[in-house]
C-alpha cells in the first residue's frame, strides 16, 4: 500500500448531484477534508473535449490522493490518471468501473475500489437479501409503462387544465424484443413475459438457441409453451428490429458495441414501435435516433442515457417540442437507473468505510486493482 499522506488528507467527491455523500464523508473531520465537486466536466476522453478542459479537469483534480467517483459519470483513462501524480486511493462505485483504466492505475500505484451495495461491513443492521428485482430493471419497466401510457405526457396535460392527450397502447400479446439477454436483459424479459403476457425475442453477437433456453430454465421460466413455442426466441438482428413491438437495449458497452444501433437497424422499425434503453448511451448512433424521432418514424423512445451526460444545457433532446409536427413522442429520464436512496447511500457508507481502513493502514475492503 503506497505511504498515506499527512492530515488533514484531502479528499475530491465527484458527480454528487444530490448531495448525498456529505452526512456519510462528515463524519471524517478533522483527519480528512473533504471537497465536493457536484458539477460534471466534459469527459477527459471523448473526442469533442477540449484540450481547455481537459487542463481543468488535471488542475481541479491534482491536489487529491483521495477521489469519490459514482460509477462512470468522470472516466479516468490512463492520460488522465498519468496526470494526478498524487492520487494514492480511487473510490469507485459498483462491482466493476468501465470509465477507470485498471492496468494504469496499477502500474501508477493508485489503489481502486468499488462497493457492493450492502452498506457498511460493521452495520449493526442484519443484511437481508430482498426478494425481486434490482432498479435498473425496475427503471426500464417503469420507462417501458411510462411511455406506452402516456403517463407524462398526461401529468402534464392535467396539470395545464386539459384531459386526456392521447390513447395508450396495450402490450399483452405484442412483442418484447431485447437486445441482449444478460442479467438485465433477462430480468426485463421475465416480466414482460410473466406480466403482460408478451411474447420475446431476442439476439447479440453471441446469442445461440441453447443460451436462451438455459436463460430461461435459470430465470424460472419454461423453455417452451405447450405449443412448443420457445419462451425466449433467438432471432437475427433485423428480425428484432422488424418484429419487436418494445425493442429494450441491455447491452454492456465496449470497442466493438459502440454504435451497435444505428439508421439501417431505426429504418426497420414498426411505425407504431417503442425504442428504449437504460444500457448506455454510445451503444446507439445518437444522431441517427434524433432523425428518426425527428421524423416521427416510430411511435416513441424512452432513454435513460445518453452520449453526453449530464445532457448539455444545448442538447437536442432538451426540448418539450417532442410530438409536435409529427414528430415521436420522447420520455427522457437523466440515468437514474440505478439512483435508488439505499443504495446510493450504502455506496457511500462502503466508501468512507474503506476510507477509514486505509487512513489505518487495514487491508481494504472490495479492492479493484
Amino acid at each position: 500500500m503506497p505511504p498515506i499522506p499527512q492530515a488533514p488528507i484531502k479528499v475530491a467527491i465527484l458527480d454528487d448531484y444530490l448531495n448525498t455523500a456529505d452526512s456519510h464523508f462528515s463524519s471524517l473531520k478533522p483527519h480528512f477534508e473533504v471537497v465536493s465537486f457536484p458539477d460534471t466536466l466534459p469527459a477527459y476522453n471523448n473526442p469533442s473535449t477540449s484540450s481547455s478542459v481537459r487542463r481543468e479537469l488535471e488542475d481541479r483534480l491534482r491536489p487529491f490522493p483521495v477521489i469519490s467517483c459514482m460509477r462512470e459519470r468522470t472516466p479516468f483513462p490512463a492520460t488522465l490518471l498519468k496526470n494526478l501524480p498524487n492520487l494514492k486511493l480511487l473510490l469507485s462505485t459498483g462491482g466493476r468501473n468501465r470509465g477507470i483504466d485498471m492496468e494504469a492505475a496499477k502500474s501508477l500505484g493508485i489503489t481502486v475500489t468499488g462497493t457492493t451495495g450492502d452498506g457498511r461491513s460493521d452495520s449493526l443492521t442484519p443484511k437481508k437479501k430482498t426478494p425481486g428485482e434490482d432498479s435498473t430493471t425496475e427503471h426500464t419497466v417503469a420507462l417501458i409503462l411510462g411511455i406506452a401510457r402516456n403517463i407524462a405526457l398526461d401529468d402534464k396535460v392535467v396539470k395545464e387544465g386539459g384531459w386526456q392527450s392521447d390513447l395508450a397502447t396495450g402490450l399483452s400479446g405484442k412483442v418484447f424484443a431485447t437486445l441482449g439477454l444478460g442479467r438485465l436483459g433477462v430480468n426485463v424479459a421475465k416480466i414482460m413475459y410473466q406480466s403482460f403476457g408478451m411474447k420475446v425475442i431476442a439476439w447479440s453477437s453471441n446469442l445461440t438457441q441453447a443460451i436462451a433456453d438455459e436463460q430461461a430454465k435459470n430465470a424460472g421460466l419454461p423453455i417452451e409453451d405447450e405449443d412448443g413455442e420457445k419462451t425466449f426466441t433467438v432471432v437475427s438482428k433485423e428480425e428484432l428490429f422488424k418484429h419487436g413491438d418494445i425493442l429494450s437495449v441491455h447491452y454492456a458497452l465496449s470497442q466493438r458495441s459502440t454504435g451497435i444501433v444505428a439508421k439501417e437497424d431505426f429504418a426497420l422499425m414498426k411505425k407504431g414501435a417503442f425504442f428504449i434503453n437504460t444500457s448506455r448511451g454510445p451503444i446507439v448512433v445518437e444522431e441517427d435516433l434524433l432523425d428518426t424521432l425527428r421524423e416521427g418514424r416510430i411511435r416513441g423512445a424512452a432513454l435513460d442515457v445518453f452520449d453526453v451526460e449530464p445532457l448539455p444545457a444545448d442538447s437536442p433532446w432538451r426540448t418539450t417540442k417532442w410530438r409536435e409536427n409529427g414528430s415521436s413522442h420522447v420520455l427522457l429520464s437523466p440515468h437514474m437507473g440505478y439512483g435508488e436512496r439505499q443504495t446510493i447511500n450504502n455506496w457511500y457508507a462502503e466508501q468512507v468505510e474503506i476510507l477509514e481502513k486505509w487512513h489505518h493502514g487495514l487491508p481494504l475492503l472490495n479492492v479493484l486493482t
